[in-house]
C-alpha cells in the first residue's frame, strides 16, 4: 500500500508557509549545472505560486498536473502545477497558488485543504516559485481554461515516489550538457522546474 493521506499531512506538518516568496533555495543537484545557467538563476526574480494538487481516489492519492495550451506566451506546451504569478492584491503566496488554481482548472479554495508548503525554487524563467500542497477529493469536478489549460492528467503517488520511475536525462543549455532527472508517464513528460519540484516533494514525504 502507499502514502496514506494521514501520513502525507504528517510527513508535512512541520512545513510552514514562506514569508518572503522571493526567499529562494537552490534545487539539489545544481552544482552540476551550467555557470551560466545558474547566474540567469539568480538574477531579479517574481514572486510566483503554483498548487501540488494531490487527488484522493479509492485506488490512492494522485498527483495532478496541467498541460500548458501551445498558444501561450511563456510555458507553452509545458506540462506544470496550476499556478503563475504573484499579483498585487494577493495577501500571500498561498492565496496566489489557490487564485491560479481555481482560474485555471476550477478547483475552488473550498475543494483544497492545504497541508504542506516546499521550499521556495527559482527557474531560468525568472520566477521564485513556492509550491503550496493540496489534497483534492478525487469527485471535484474540473473545469479548464482552455486559454491556458490543453488538458490535465494525473500520475499515482506510489509511481512517482519509487526511484526506479526516476529517469536521468543529459540536458543541452547554451551548448552545454548537464543532467536533470524526469518523469515519463503513459506518454507524459514531466521534466524542467515542475520534475525539480516534484522531487522535492518526493524527498520531504519519503524520509
Amino acid at each position: 500500500m502507499g502514502i496514506t493521506a494521514k501520513q502525507l499531512r504528517e510527513r508535512l506538518a512541520g512545513t510552514r508557509k514562506p514569508s518572503n516568496p522571493l526567499d529562494v533555495v537552490m534545487p539539489r543537484g545544481t552544482y552540476s549545472w551550467p555557470e551560466g545557467m545558474l547566474e540567469k538563476i539568480a538574477s531579479t526574480l517574481k514572486p510566483a505560486g503554483v498548487l501540488i494538487p494531490v487527488r484522493r481516489h479509492d485506488t490512492g492519492l494522485a498527483v495532478l498536473l496541467t498541460q500548458r495550451s501551445a498558444d501561450l506566451k511563456h510555458h507553452a506546451g509545458q506540462v506544470s502545477f496550476p499556478g503563475g504569478r504573484m499579483e498585487e492584491h494577493d495577501e500571500d503566496i498561498e492565496v496566489t497558488a489557490l487564485r491560479e488554481t481555481r482560474e485555471e482548472i476550477g478547483i475552488t479554495e473550498d475543494d483544497v485543504a492545504i497541508i504542506g508548503y516546499l521550499e521556495t525554487m527559482p527557474t531560468v524563467t525568472g520566477y521564485a516559485v513556492t509550491p503550496v500542497v493540496g489534497l483534492v477529493d478525487g469527485a471535484v469536478d474540473l473545469r479548464l481554461d482552455r486559454t491556458e489549460v490543453e488538458y490535465v492528467f494525473e500520475v499515482p503517488l506510489s509511481f512517482l515516489t519509487d526511484s526506479s520511475n526516476h529517469t536521468l536525462v543529459a540536458r543541452e543549455w547554451q551548448g552545454l550538457s548537464f543532467s536533470m532527472v524526469e518523469f515519463h508517464y503513459e506518454g507524459q513528460r514531466i521534466w524542467g522546474a515542475t520534475a525539480q519540484m516534484l522531487l522535492r516533494f518526493i524527498n520531504m514525504i519519503t524520509k
